[in-house]
């Protein structure tokens, strides 16, 4: 069926399918994130009804380690710091990817339905 589109349509079309695969994995690693960031939220919210002086460990890769209550504190803090910029920068990035997937969605359909009536004058950006 894609043999019959014009180049232009094809090219077109194909950036809308590499577009809708990155805004898959956008939507994954921002989800990832989102899990990481409510389980550092909940580990940060339990730290409150720990008593200071309780032993703690943190794992690092395959160790356990101990460490203090505050460096705990201060570890999960900058962890859902980094988590919350980092959801944010996911956010942006989803919402510039559903931008250009409706901007070539359109481009996309003026060049297969309306296409002669006076569009073509700019040939495309890519």
């Amino acid at each position: 069926m894609q043999g019959n589109l014009p180049p232009e349509a094809q090219e077109k079309l194909e950036d809308l399918q590499d577009l809708q695969e990155t805004a898959q994995q956008v939507a994954m690693q921002k989800q990832e994130a989102e899990t990481q960031l409510t389980e550092s939220k909940n580990a940060l919210d339990s730290l409150d009804s720990i008593e200071t002086d309780t032993k703690m460990y943190k794992q690092l890769g395959e160790l356990l380690v101990e460490t203090e209550y505050d460096e705990a504190q201060s570890d999960l803090e900058d962890k859902v710091n980094t988590l919350e910029i980092r959801v944010e920068t996911l956010e942006k990035q989803e919402e510039r990817v559903q931008s250009q997937f409706e901007q070539l969605q359109n481009e996309l359909q003026q060049l297969l339905g309306g296409g002669a009536g006076g569009g073509l004058g700019g040939a495309g950006g890519a």
